[in-house]
């Protein structure tokens, strides 16, 4: 009993010691040290035991260095955006700038046009008030003097008179003195004016 008990004792050594070798040799644990005495009897296996690597001052330098250089690539791309979008921004605001300017130009040349059309408008409200003072007054003169005067217009201007004459007749519902004076004045001018009267337009 006793010499089984060893054989199993030395059994058990032999095994535990092939097993930390092997997981020694699959870098599983470092053993080397402990077992450097069995490794001289192994060829193919190093006595020397394992150390973690270890960085020289220089190379933690180094990787300082590389960090910082990352860094500063990274910088010079957001720089690089940067400029990149601030030209485009400075194009936009010069395209606004443009945009506000021909607006602005638009915006003169419509006050512009309608300052025109009221001056326009305010030059035909005072051509219609004179032409009714005329035609007024010419009413009220003795009917051959009226063609007198008449006769010095041009065509336009006795026209436009002899028109608002007829107007004014209409509207106050009097009896037209028109054709009075077409017959006291001279034939020529008078088909003359009464052509151009029945071609033109109605209004001033």
């Amino acid at each position: 009993m006793i010499g089984r008990a060893i054989v199993l004792l030395l059994l058990i050594v032999v095994l535990s010691a092939g097993g930390i070798v092997w997981f020694d040799y699959l870098n599983v644990i470092d053993a080397k040290t402990l077992l450097a005495p069995i490794y001289r009897f192994i060829p193919f296996l190093s006595a020397e035991p394992r150390t973690q690597p270890r960085l020289a001052e220089d190379e933690l330098i180094n990787l300082d260095a590389a960090r910082l250089a990352i860094r500063l690539e990274a910088l010079d791309l957001r720089s690089l955006e940067m400029d990149s979008q601030q030209r485009d921004l400075t194009l936009q605001f010069g395209e606004i700038i443009q945009m506000a300017q021909e607006l602005e130009e638009q915006r003169i040349a419509l006050e512009d046009f309608e300052n025109s059309l009221r001056a326009q408008v305010l030059d035909a409200e005072n051509r219609d008030r004179n032409v009714e003072q005329n035609a007024r007054y010419l009413t009220g003169m003795p009917p051959q003097n009226a063609v007198n005067i008449l006769a010095a217009l041009d065509d336009q201007d006795a026209i436009d008179v002899i028109r608002k004459t007829e107007e004014i007749a209409r509207i106050e519902g009097t009896v037209s003195i028109v054709a009075f004076w077409f017959s006291l004045m001279d034939p020529v001018r008078a088909a003359e004016l009464q052509r151009k009267m029945a071609g033109g337009p109605s209004s001033l």
